[in-house]
């Protein structure tokens, strides 16, 4: 069925759900099933060489699986779509699969604590030529760029500061000179930017935040050019990282309400950003939603929305961290994000646990920071909340 015509919240419920079930159940089957059994053998060798449609072995595909990818790639305005056990897996994968010894990859120093741990430990290991590069000087990136790259990774907003890279303009940068685009849209999820659009190849998501919704399952989506996504899932189908039935049925059920958690927990982040950026307690806001945020004029033009994630650091560091966020009631300290409910936590036991204090200072990490995911919850009751911890310090 062509969505294209329709809204995001139509096509979060319906995509890949259009067809009736065997027997008329109004809501996807979990088919745990590992093996999928035919009596042609020549049906089953098209099946299994991909001349035909079909499932052969879950680690490859599975009929429940085969519905959250569909919906991804329909609200990503993708040509195809595949998915991981988790969000790492998702970024790992990828990044594997598309380098080897001798190539470049161009990224940002801002990046998820794991995806940083890739670049700066891993991939190094097979000889892949890594540059990091300032993440807002975008006249750095495009000269790194054009010196050659073969896979440019991009993160915006970045996790856990929040900051807004230009996607046009690198993905531009990037097509000339042949490089893949690889944009990790976790934290804006396709209601509020689709990357695609903008000129990437790729899009990467941990399905276990915003997409699943429930912090109750674990998973991760790659989109994009069908060629591109399928070179990926040739990786994936050796490597093993392979979602399963239940977690996919799972994300998919929590997508069916992506927009109206979206919309609430944009206007609910918004709402605290000017709060805690008037409060005398709080050094800095993060929130690429608030009009003196370095990084709103680009937001403006390649987000609908802002996103219900923000970061803010208190004045007294570490040690006003630690007497805050266990006064907060409505708030799970946790190392998530994109949850129905309040989740928030400092990024030395959240998205940079895997890195050491010397090396968070380096990526402009504050010890006083906070990452604060907000939630579906009445925002004047977060915002008492807020006001009741702040007070204690």
């Amino acid at each position: 069925m062509d969505f294209s015509t329709y809204k995001k919240s139509t096509a979060s419920v319906w995509a890949g759900e259009t067809e009736p079930t065997a027997n008329g159940a109004v809501t996807t089957p979990i088919v745990r099933s590992v093996a999928f059994a035919y009596h042609d053998l020549d049906e089953w060798h098209n099946v299994a060489t991909g001349k035909a449609e079909g499932y052969i072995y879950s680690r490859n595909t599975n009929p429940t699986v085969h519905v959250l990818e569909e919906k991804i790639r329909i609200l990503e305005g993708a040509k195809a779509a595949t998915s991981f056990a988790t969000g790492m897996g998702a970024i790992s994968n990828t990044l594997f699969a598309l380098l080897a010894p001798g190539k470049r990859v161009v990224s940002l120093n801002d990046t998820y604590g794991g995806a940083s741990r890739i670049f700066l430990d891993f991939l190094p290991r097979y000889q892949v030529n890594v540059t990091l590069c300032d993440t807002t000087d975008f006249d750095a990136l495009e000269t790194e760029i054009a010196k050659g790259c073969d896979v440019l990774y991009l993160e915006t907003p970045t996790n856990p500061t929040l900051k807004i890279v230009d996607i046009a303009r690198l993905a531009a940068a990037a097509k000339k000179v042949g490089a893949i685009t690889v944009v990790d849209n976790t934290f804006a999820t396709p209601i509020n930017q689709n990357p695609l659009a903008l000129g990437a190849d790729l899009v990467v998501h941990s399905a276990t935040k915003f997409l699943g919704g429930h912090s109750d399952a674990m998973g991760g989506v790659l989109c994009g050019a069908k060629a591109l996504v399928e070179k990926v899932f040739q990786f994936r189908e050796i490597n093993g990282a392979s979602l399963q039935a239940d977690p996919a049925y799972m994300i998919a059920r929590g997508m069916k309400t992506l927009e109206l958690r979206i919309e609430r927990q944009n206007a609910s982040a918004l709402t605290i950003a000017r709060y805690l950026k008037a409060h005398p307690k709080v050094s800095n806001v993060f929130y690429p939603g608030l009009e003196t945020h370095p990084g709103h004029d680009i937001a403006k033009t390649q987000m609908s929305g802002f996103g219900g994630i923000m970061s803010f650091s208190l004045n007294g560091g570490y040690d006003h961290v630690k007497k805050f966020l266990p006064k907060l009631q409505f708030v799970h300290l946790a190392a998530s994000l994109g949850s129905v409910s309040t989740l928030a936590g400092p990024p030395r036991t959240t998205s940079h646990v895997e890195l050491t204090e010397a090396q968070r200072k380096q990526l402009g990490i504050p010890e006083s920071l906070i990452r604060y995911s907000v939630g579906i919850e009445n925002v004047e009751d977060l915002l008492t909340d807020l006001e009741n911890a702040l007070a204690s310090l």
